[in-house]
């Protein structure tokens, strides 16, 4: 497969899960309304909120995770990395790819066990009630910090080849996609 339909499916995928983390986290919205009008009007909370609530947002986290790297919304000190002319960017660029591979490559490789274990032993959270299954939560930290991970490794491959090039970026700019 060519780069060019990789950065595509990359993107898409990107996407899908930037929408699906905006779903989830309107649909949250609408459970903690309903439990506040719930828990003040009717005094009979919406069961079960504070464990679905926890299991979400780290759900949600890691899906945006991937996307904050793509769009370059990770934090970037431009002041410092400036100074080293057009190089600087791009040396910053590889040395936060090679970091950013290695954390979300062990928040991959660490996940791994508890998912099985999660899955396998039928892992829940909560008591009583409404018991909220693990394995989704655990299952979507995998899956961003893996795509994180992957977005790092392409972003370090073209700072890399930039360098062995000594070819500057095209536009002047850093090597770090433009914050939307």
């Amino acid at each position: 497969m060519r780069a060019g339909v990789l950065e595509k499916l990359n993107e898409r995928l990107v996407y899908l899960l930037l929408a699906a983390a905006a779903l989830l986290a309107f649909c949250l919205g609408f459970l903690v309304v309903a439990d506040v009008i719930g828990r003040s009007i009717f005094n009979s909370p919406v069961r079960g909120t504070p464990e679905i609530v926890s299991m979400s947002i780290v759900v949600i986290a890691f899906l945006l995770a991937a996307y904050a790297v793509q769009s370059g919304g990770m934090i970037y000190a431009a002041v410092l990395v400036n100074l080293l002319g057009w190089r600087g960017p791009v040396i910053s660029t590889l040395l936060s790819a090679i970091l950013g591979t290695l954390l979300f490559g062990l928040i991959a490789w660490g996940g791994w066990d508890p998912l099985v274990h999660a899955i396998t032993t039928g892992q829940f959270e909560g008591e009583g009630a409404l018991r909220v299954p693990v394995w989704p939560a655990r299952l979507a930290v995998m899956v961003g910090a893996g795509l994180v991970m992957l977005n790092y490794v392409g972003q370090g491959v073209v700072a890399f080849l930039m360098l062995l090039r000594n070819e500057p970026p095209a536009d002047g700019a850093a090597s770090q996609p433009a914050p939307h």
